[in-house]
């Protein structure tokens, strides 16, 4: 893509960000329809084939790696289901703009310039592809004597077990 098109999408995205904006509201989570049984032996919904209570509708949401559960009227789901679209939309948007955005980074006619990753190094040095930068310096002992990289060959090790 060019980046003339790149602005185009983006303004597309923008104008269906500020859609979802103007409507005001974007809830998390999602609604199912739910059937339940009773804890009565003697009701329908234990016969074979059950007939189920409801239905009913729950919104459902993660916080902090808990779940959130609360049932809704009939009303309630015809009000709160747009607002879990536009959540839904909203999310789509943001990694369509994200896509975008890396693909125009990519595309950028500087990181072609003379073979470079990285802009700000002299043209004369190699590029030192992923390997570990220390920025010309040797490098030094851990400050702390505790804290020296593991060395000790295990597989020489002879363990005893009592």
């Amino acid at each position: 893509m060019h980046a003339a098109s790149h602005q185009a999408e983006a303004g597309k995205i923008a104008a269906e960000l500020a859609a979802i904006a103007s409507s005001g509201m974007v809830l998390p989570g999602s609604i199912t329809q739910r059937r339940t049984r009773c804890g009565r032996r003697n009701c329908a919904c234990h016969a074979d084939p059950p007939r189920l209570h409801g239905p009913y509708w729950q919104w459902t949401r993660k916080i902090a790696a808990r779940t959130i559960c609360r049932w809704l009227s009939d009303g309630q789901h015809r009000d709160y289901q747009p607002w879990i679209d536009n959540d839904r939309r909203l999310h789509e948007l943001l990694a369509r703009l994200e896509a975008l955005g890396t693909a125009a980074f990519e595309a950028d006619p500087r990181w072609q310039q003379r073979g470079r990753t990285s802009p700000a190094a002299p043209a004369d040095q190699a590029d030192v592809g992923t390997g570990r930068l220390t920025c010309g310096q040797a490098p030094r002992p851990p400050a702390n004597d505790q804290l020296r990289p593991k060395r000790e060959d295990l597989s020489r090790e002879v363990f005893t077990f009592q």
